[in-house]
């Protein structure tokens, strides 16, 4: 096209381009606004035309340009021209002798069979039989393909020795200091090491680019599911703790309405940190023991208070930032809440100590059961969906930095916390 191009600058008659109020001689066929004019071609001006054309078709064709470089991996082309001048520069000496190597040595149309054919062997083997063969799982098939390849190619690379008799008229003793009957030596000695060499570089290049690029696409695809389950045990947490919340300021509202719209303003503010500040993966962590101790104290309010023991302990040690999962401990809390023992014939109690350091975590917090099991027999299995999901949340946001231990003994229950940051 570019070339047609430029013929017909040579080929049209005096022609002149108008484009932002200038006008300079152009063919036809072009996107500009072409005006004729009535003088002789002159060759000079023709000559300018052309460069204006050169630089016009490149500026505006450059992704075109740069897309069909890629399409076609013309950039392969510098490496394996600089992989063969190495190897000829080690042989040989240095880039001057190369070059005269090249251009006046006799033996040089060898060294281009060398590269035509391997390069044959390359491609062949990377575009054809390991798409058609390897990632389809016929690995005995290809093996004996790319044997075969490497064969046949090789015959061909020892024939440019061959060749270079033919073009020279001198021997082959002469050129390369062997016979004709030592042509096993130039297969096997000469010419295979070097194609098994190449072909060996091309797979391991193609193997470990598809295996990056496999890895990449595996944790991106790790992350993603990661992130939709954590969204999706996150959604199930916020319900759980808002369904209980809400239950237990309606049991309020007809025991005692002031201590009802104390807990309404109490629920406010858990609300608004639960909408606005702890949408992140992780939350400060001295919103997260504010949020604690807002929701101990909402729930206090609901239990009585005469016939059950409630010891809270919060030791913040930190003299660092920390930061912590949004809602990580509150289904511990809610639990021991929920399910403690209620009955003015024995002790009830909820005894919890949480206490943070620069370095760890540790909560330890139990509550007295009741005797009666068939109470908790008799519950949905939603009850237990806190529980359930912190225990994941946990594994997915601190695999190997946490432990979590807890015990349900016959008269309490009990569970030891340990976060490492």
């Amino acid at each position: 096209m570019f070339f047609q191009l430029i013929k017909k600058i040579l080929t049209s008659g005096p022609k002149r381009l108008t484009r932002d109020k200038k006008s300079f001689p152009v063919a036809k066929d072009t996107p500009y606004q072409l005006v004729t004019a009535d003088r002789q071609f002159d060759p000079g001006e023709s000559i300018k035309t052309i460069t204006c054309v050169v630089i016009e078709y490149f500026s505006m064709d450059y992704a075109r340009f740069k897309d069909f470089i890629l399409k076609y991996k013309l950039y392969h082309i510098p490496f394996w021209l600089c992989y063969h001048l190495v190897w000829l520069t080690i042989n040989i000496g240095g880039l001057s002798e190369v070059y005269d190597y090249l251009r006046f040595s006799d033996t040089s149309p060898k060294f281009y069979f060398y590269v035509v054919f391997q390069l044959i062997a390359v491609y062949f083997n990377l575009y054809y039989l390991i798409p058609k063969l390897l990632h389809v799982g016929r690995y005995f098939v290809y093996i004996l393909a790319v044997l075969g390849t490497i064969l046949i190619c090789n015959a061909f690379i020892t024939s440019g020795y061959f060749f270079a008799t033919l073009t020279s008229g001198r021997t082959l003793f002469e050129l390369f200091g062997v016979y004709p009957h030592q042509v096993s030596q130039i297969y096997f000695v000469w010419a295979l090491p070097s194609t098994v060499a190449s072909m060996t570089l091309a797979m391991s290049i193609k193997l470990g680019k598809n295996w990056l690029q496999t890895e990449k696409r595996r944790l991106r695809l790790e992350k993603e599911n990661l992130e939709t389950e954590l969204k999706y045990l996150k959604s199930q947490i916020n319900p759980h703790f808002l369904f209980n919340t809400i239950n237990s300021i309606f049991a309020l509202i007809h025991k005692n309405p002031d201590l009802a719209s104390e807990s309404l303003v109490n629920f406010s503010d858990l609300l608004r940190y639960q909408i606005y500040e702890c949408n992140d993966e992780k939350t400060a962590l001295d919103k997260e023991l504010d949020f604690i101790e807002n929701f101990i104290d909402l729930e206090k309010l609901r239990l009585d208070q005469g016939h059950t023991e409630m010891q809270f302990d919060i030791q913040d040690h930190t003299t660092c930032k920390q930061s912590i999962a949004p809602f990580i401990l509150i289904p511990f809390i809610e639990n021991a809440f929920k399910h403690v023992s209620k009955g003015k014939e024995r002790h009830n109690f909820i005894r919890m100590t949480l206490e943070t350091t620069n370095r760890s975590l540790q909560l330890h917090i139990e509550n007295s059961k009741s005797w009666d099991d068939q109470a908790s027999k008799e519950q949905p299995k939603s009850s237990g969906l806190g529980l359930k999901n912190v225990g994941r949340r946990l594994n997915l946001l601190y695999p190997g930095s946490h432990s979590l231990r807890i015990m349900d003994e016959s008269d309490r229950f009990s569970v030891i916390l340990k976060l490492e940051w």
